[in-house]
């Protein structure tokens, strides 16, 4: 905003100027007599040099000359104005901060229905309703596909149906046959639903008295029924971790345990977290922590506080033994006794605390212990109601504990359906199997918003995306001393290791500058001869390439953010990922993804030219573009189709930007997945 005043002194006017968040400027200006109205502009310069002007958007500023006004009383009027004018400022910023609120909050609101259109919408190539949208009391057409399930070519095929997670009062319906549709491969039965239903409950079978049942691999099929006289209970599901963002955090474990909780407990479900309580805790992130009882147990007493993370509950235990005050999560040679302990203190707490959880959920090595303690001394005195659910995050470290846990829990999960697919062998998992699914991890909205972003030149949404890229993409070019012109920008946002693809990263570094585009490559290396590598390739670049190459080897969180959104397209050529968040993010921004085709890469990006049916299974639409093997060929069959698209087809191009924008890559759709994991597994 612009402050201004005028002060008349004879026939000159003392002309003061105040730019918000700028220091106070004057100047004296010569006014005729008759003059009544001043006009004025401002410029960088004088008139011969002045390039940028701010001419009140083509309206100019505009001012009457007071008039024979005693100076001390001009200044009080002045005053006056200017607190008026500093009041009314004000009351604009808070108004726009408070529209942009309510504007987040109903497009995160229309994004989780559309997550919900499309978490049903995904089986439909095997079963769907007529209406999607069932309401209770009405009638429903139940249809279902065999051809890809275990039912395929089989000559009956029966449907078997309750309601409210198989709890509804009128139990099991009696199986109806199915018929089969004119001019299509659906079958079909209609359904009476009861107007005290709020779940839809079907499997299918051979034949009427059984025989081979197509249960969706132990999960059932679930259809959300509307407007039903009865709500579902909430769960109460307890993680059980040694790692929580951003209070306790090391990798994407403590991501996931906090993301997951808040995306599950605003499905209106009741979520716990135990933690150990660091000596090292982040306790500026934590709310109203308080004492909340001791207890003894282990031949040590273990005190209880209570606080609030991220808007979930957490419980904090603190043997007085000391095991948590040693300066750090991880690192000590006796880590497995640490978190041993910690894992039978948790189910200890929630025995002489009364908890009766539906779920107990423990992740990775340093607390699969849970699993066993749990079966072996709490299932059968006092916590019977409570099933274990397992993730694991990393395989590398604690196999033989990983491994037990597998045997023990209930279910388990990996962070992408194709990462259990590679997985699969592993002796950990191999025994496993018709247990174990994959469930992808989503992206925290609240972090990655361009509409809420405060390192970014322009806000932006998908309504507007075209916009907001363009000024993201100069203010990346003028950071990093690119040329300022419209050329392909690809990201590069990663750490700098082997399990990342560094030799297709440099291959495809030099491809996009052959194609005449712009590159742009934000990491480190943790290994010295890696990164002093790349300080090479980084200062060659310079040389030959600098106005169109900018290797950045450090980590810089505002820049990332910058990339993301200036970025055409974001490259992630990892030679394996078991999740993946790059590419997520990239979407959120409106980037488009080229990644190799492996684990949760593989199940998020579909490619343009190849992956419609397979986009369509999910229901999504094609979103990126990928490529096989590891070599530089296959990254060039991805990487110039992508920078083709671009050149060839910009209405096209900026059209997938919009649609990448609106697809939903949050925990909205994760957190869906694990109810229906958690419901399996209490059957």
């Amino acid at each position: 905003g612009v402050i201004w005043s005028l002060v008349v002194k004879g026939n000159t006017l003392k002309f003061l100027v105040l730019y918000e968040h700028k220091p106070a400027r004057n100047c004296m200006v010569v006014v005729p007599d008759q003059a009544v109205v001043l006009d004025w502009v401002f410029a960088d310069g004088p008139p011969e040099q002045a390039v940028v002007y701010d001419n009140n958007l083509l309206q100019d500023f505009h001012a009457i000359v007071p008039k024979s006004i005693p100076g001390e009383l001009y200044w009080v009027e002045e005053e006056q104005q200017i607190y008026k004018n500093l009041q009314a400022e004000r009351r604009f910023r808070e108004e726009a901060l408070r529209a942009k609120a309510e504007k987040t909050v109903r497009l995160k609101e229309e994004t989780k229905e559309r997550t919900l259109k499309t978490f049903l919408l995904s089986q439909k190539h095997i079963v769907y309703t007529d209406p999607i949208d069932v309401h209770a009391g009405s009638t429903v057409t139940v249809f279902y596909n065999p051809a890809n399930t275990v039912l395929k070519g089989k000559s009956e095929i029966w449907l078997r149906c309750s309601f409210n997670r198989w709890t509804h009062r009128m139990g099991l319906l009696p199986p109806q046959k199915m018929i089969p549709i004119e001019n299509g491969s659906h079958l079909k039965a209609t359904v009476k639903v009861p107007l005290d239903a709020y779940m839809m409950d079907f499997v299918f079978s051979e034949r009427e008295d059984g025989g081979i049942f197509d249960n969706k691999n132990g999960m059932d099929y679930h259809v959300p029924v509307f407007g039903g006289v009865v709500k579902e209970p909430p769960m109460h599901i307890v993680h059980i971790a040694v790692e929580m963002a951003p209070i306790a955090k090391v990798g994407g474990l403590g991501d996931v345990v906090t993301s997951l909780s808040r995306a599950v407990q605003d499905m209106n479900h009741n979520v716990d977290i135990i933690l150990p309580k660091y000596d090292c805790l982040k306790h500026s992130n934590v709310k109203d922590l308080q004492f909340h009882k001791s207890y003894s147990w282990g031949g040590t007493e273990i005190k209880v506080w209570t606080g609030k993370v991220e808007g979930v509950s957490v419980y904090f235990l603190e043997p007085q033994n000391g095991l948590f005050w040693v300066g750090c999560i991880y690192g000590r040679a006796n880590d497995g006794e640490r978190f041993g302990f910690f894992c039978h203190a948790a189910l200890e707490f929630l025995l002489q605390s009364g908890f009766h959880p539906d779920i107990i959920h423990c992740h990775d090595w340093s607390s699969a212990p849970v699993a066993w303690l749990f079966k072996e001394h709490y299932m059968h005195y006092g916590l019977s109601k409570a099933r274990v659910v397992f993730t694991i995050h990393n395989l590398e470290f604690g196999a033989n504990l990983i491994r037990k846990a597998m045997e023990f829990s209930d279910k388990a999960t990996t962070v992408s359906p194709t990462y259990a697919q590679e997985v699969s062998g592993n002796s950990a998992v191999a025994p496993y199997l018709f247990k174990f699914h994959g469930i992808l991890n989503g992206i925290d909205p609240d972090i990655w918003d361009p509409y809420n972003d405060k390192f970014l030149p322009v806000s932006y949404t998908s309504e507007n995306v075209v916009e907001g890229k363009r000024a993201a993409k100069e203010a990346l070019q003028e950071k990093l001393g690119l040329e300022k012109s419209d050329l392909p920008l690809v990201g590069i946002i990663t750490r700098l290791t082997h399990q990342k693809g560094i030799h297709l990263i440099k291959h495809a570094i030099w491809r996009t500058l052959e194609r005449n585009g712009q590159v742009v490559l934000l990491g480190s290396a943790p290994d010295p001869r890696i990164q002093n590598d790349f300080v090479s390739l980084a200062n060659q670049l310079h040389s030959s390439h600098g106005h169109r190459a900018n290797l950045c080897l450090t980590y810089d969180e505002p820049l990332s953010h910058l990339i993301y959104a200036g970025a055409d397209f974001i490259l992630v050529p990892s030679i394996f990922e078991p999740c993946g968040l790059t590419q997520l993010t990239a979407m959120r921004y409106g980037s488009i993804p080229v990644v190799r085709k492996t684990g949760g890469l593989h199940d998020t990006v579909f490619d343009v030219d190849h992956d419609l049916e397979r986009a369509q299974a999910c229901g999504l639409e094609p979103n990126g573009f990928n490529f096989d093997g590891a070599d530089g060929a296959g990254v060039d069959y991805a990487l110039n189709r992508a920078i083709s698209a671009w050149y060839d087809g910009r209405e096209w191009f900026d059209s997938l930007c919009k649609r990448v924008m609106e697809q939903d890559w949050s925990w909205n759709r994760p957190a869906l997945d694990y109810l229906e994991l958690y419901h399996s597994a209490r059957k």
